[in-house]
């Protein structure tokens, strides 16, 4: 397929031609999604570099299974379901090493983006590096669940599928998880903000929030192992 072909053809139809052997068609799903993928990554891991490796680990993963894909769910949940797998991968293995949190400065720092440390206003990059933090406290699973609802503006029902468990437990987990975090997070509330939820979006009333992810660039890897130096946005 020729660039205008690839930008005009739907996500099922790049991964069915990919599976036909189309050198560039998975290219260009992975421009489509890795903004978000590296976004969901990074807001679950709270570590740049083990961030880009689960995202890594993930598409070369979907490069993979390809021909598994049967189409019950869209391409862009099975692309999501196999990075936040990839995510709680790491974060059960780093908590099996004893890993510390990420709570020092210099690597929250890391977790902000180079326009938005020039642009935001200070007060956003605090809320930021405190959400992160606090996040960082909790079991994978909780974690991945409020990432997905409150921070990428998930609705329940989807995140429940790229997390392959019922709509019952991610609300458990969500609910639990801002249990853990309230008593972490209160001195940041507002008063207009919803305190059961972290931040702005599509489940949430406005309020404290953390920078959305960024719409897709212009160009991404073929090879799906070239991610790790390319999604450096979230």
């Amino acid at each position: 397929m020729d660039d205008v072909t690839l930008s005009a053809t739907s996500d099922q139809d790049l991964l069915a031609a990919h599976v036909k052997g189309d050198p560039n068609a998975f290219g260009e799903l992975v421009r489509r999604h890795r903004d978000r993928l590296w976004a969901v990554a990074l807001r679950t891991l709270g570590d740049r570099e083990e961030a880009a490796d689960a995202v890594q680990d993930a598409l070369v993963s979907a490069y993979r299974a390809a021909h598994t894909f049967r189409g019950q769910s869209a391409v862009t949940t099975w692309l999501h379901r196999i990075t936040v797998n990839a995510c709680l991968d790491r974060a059960r293995k780093a908590a099996s090493r004893k890993t510390a949190p990420v709570d020092d400065a210099d690597r929250l720092d890391q977790l902000l983006e180079p326009h938005e440390s020039a642009e935001a206003p200070a007060e956003r990059q605090d809320l930021h590096r405190e959400l992160i933090a606090a996040l960082a406290t909790l079991p994978p699973e909780q974690r991945a669940a409020l990432v997905l609802v409150d921070m990428q503006g998930y609705p329940v029902a989807e995140a429940a599928d790229v997390l392959g468990v019922p709509t019952g437990t991610v609300k458990s987990r969500c609910a639990r998880g801002r249990a853990r975090l309230l008593p972490l997070l209160t001195h940041l509330r507002t008063g207009s903000g919803d305190s059961n939820h972290l931040g702005g979006g599509r489940n949430r009333t406005p309020g404290a929030s953390v920078p959305p992810a960024s719409g897709p660039k212009d160009a991404g890897p073929s090879d799906p192992a070239a991610v790790k130096g390319g999604g450096e946005r979230a």
